[in-house]
């Protein structure tokens, strides 16, 4: 699947696969059901999990529901809630059934200020530390909104494995929903099955992973710790793992035409249900409001500075650096980072995540270098959050360097751009493979590096030359206002 064909191109630029809306629909437990407008009677509860990469996704798939027809109600935490609120009136106010139900945050429980509700709010390890037990005290107030509400089916995110048990109380259907790739949760399927990694001389030595259509080789360190060996996380993540076949089917936010062979394996060798209903970026957000304030509660204006500066910019000369919501960067990571933007001779936006139990030394490169960048014009930093779908179509914009993240990758492709990949944790390491070994529109930095800087500036230049790699990628581009 090096090239893209044009049915490809359609499925991506789409969004919300048809094929999959065609059958899912009209297909429930093998009976034939229809939804019409003016008489709804078919309910499905959706709980995101309250972090963005999670969370975005689903509230565009719950959108997408509604507008097929379906009454849906989506279940969130009130400030949570308000980083999508104004578009669901949007589209209840268009006709379609779907409502918030809120439910309260226990913040004064765990010790949080009011309004510190997702993963991407906490800034210190300790306020991480608050939030995660503050979502795992919603159970029980999740348990009897369900009651409540006595929906049709519940879609609940992947992290919630208690809702399979809930689930079966109800007597309903649970909709597993994945938030990243078919290829992904394949391969963490089959090596937490077979254990290749077990037994091998270190955590650099390469193992094959069995059952997949390519060959795939990794590294234990790509594999998350409490895979590789049991650990407090394992008693976590292993019931979540688990609670997929207990479900009636998953839902992912991909489509048959990228991931075709894994689609079929999740459904032959993994013997699991499933539709893709995505990319669910592509299918609505297409006016710049839209995407500027996608996921996002303040308004940033058209004429916010960071569009100044794309606009003064030639064609494809700026490269989008950003390592996702909730990554960490150690100090001497942001330093690599910055000397290998800054040396790589490139114009760059870096989107830099705030971190409040940083020192005043980092805190220091970091001002130094962002002034630094405004002086000379070949860089801006953006602060915790960026309007990416914006910044990614943006004439301007000529590449990405992504942590692999499904819903960066999603975005990238739709609009064509090549990509450095630099997976920091979980399932992107497996995101990584698919892009560079199975689709080939990514280019690693690489494993073992002496300098991170050393290896950007080396990617970056890789890149740079339209032969390397943009001969694989068509022009999306001049596909997108024409599907649109």
């Amino acid at each position: 699947m090096a090239n893209f064909t044009s049915q490809e191109v359609t499925a991506l630029q789409e969004g919300g696969n048809q094929r999959a809306r065609n059958v899912y629909f009209k297909e429930w437990d093998g009976q034939q059901h229809s939804f019409p407008d003016s008489d709804i009677s078919f309910g499905i509860s959706f709980l995101p999990f309250p972090t963005p990469g999670h969370m975005i996704p689903m509230i565009d798939t719950a959108r997408l529901f509604a507008k097929q027809g379906v009454n849906v109600t989506i279940i969130a935490t009130h400030a949570n809630a308000s980083t999508f609120q104004k578009t669901i009136d949007t589209d209840f106010s268009s006709g379609y059934s779907i409502k918030t139900r809120l439910i309260q945050f226990p913040s004064a429980q765990v010790g949080l200020s009011d309004g510190v509700e997702n993963i991407k709010d906490g800034t210190s390890l300790e306020m991480l530390g608050k939030i995660s037990h503050g979502i795992w005290m919603l159970q029980n107030p999740i348990e009897v909104l369900f009651q409540d509400l006595q929906p049709d089916c519940i879609v609940t995110d992947m992290m919630y494995a208690w809702t399979a048990e809930a689930a079966q109380k109800l007597n309903i259907p649970r909709i597993y929903y994945y938030s990243s790739s078919y290829f992904s949760n394949c391969a963490a399927h089959f090596i937490m099955k077979y254990r290749p990694h077990d037994n091998l001389v270190s955590d650099t030595q390469k193992f094959k992973i069995p059952g997949l259509p390519h060959t795939i080789e990794m590294t234990p360190l790509q594999i998350p710790d409490w895979v590789r060996e049991k650990n407090a996380a394992t008693a976590y993540f292993e019931p979540m793992f688990k609670s997929e076949v207990r479900s009636y089917g998953t839902l992912y936010n991909s489509f048959h035409e990228l991931e075709s062979e894994y689609e079929k394996l999740s459904k032959t060798r993994m013997g699991i249900k499933s539709w893709s209903v995505g990319p669910v970026s592509a299918w609505d957000n297409k006016d710049n409001e839209r995407r500027v304030n996608r996921g996002q509660i303040e308004e940033l204006g058209k004429e916010a500075d960071w569009l100044n500066w794309l606009n003064s910019k030639q064609n494809e000369s700026v490269f989008y650096v950003s390592f996702g919501s909730l990554t960490r960067l150690p100090h001497d990571q942001l330093v690599e980072i910055a000397h290998g933007l800054e040396n790589s001779g490139h114009n760059f936006i870096w989107v830099v995540r705030k971190i409040d139990d940083r020192d005043e030394g980092e805190n220091s490169f970091l001002q130094d270098f962002e002034q630094r960048m405004k002086e000379n014009q070949k860089g801006y930093l953006i602060w915790n959050w960026a309007p990416q779908l914006l910044i990614l179509d943006h004439p301007a914009t000529g590449g990405i360097v992504t942590h692999c993240g499904w819903n960066s990758i999603l975005e990238s492709l739709s609009v064509g751009l090549p990509m450095i990949t630099w997976p920091m944790f979980a399932e992107q390491f497996y995101n990584e493979k698919l892009l560079v070994d199975v689709l080939k529109k990514g280019v690693p930095v690489g494993e073992k590096k002496t300098s991170y800087g050393i290896a950007l500036v080396l990617a970056v230049y890789h890149l740079s030359h339209p032969m390397m790699l943009r001969c694989h990628l068509p022009d999306w581009k001049l596909y997108y206002p024409i599907i649109m």
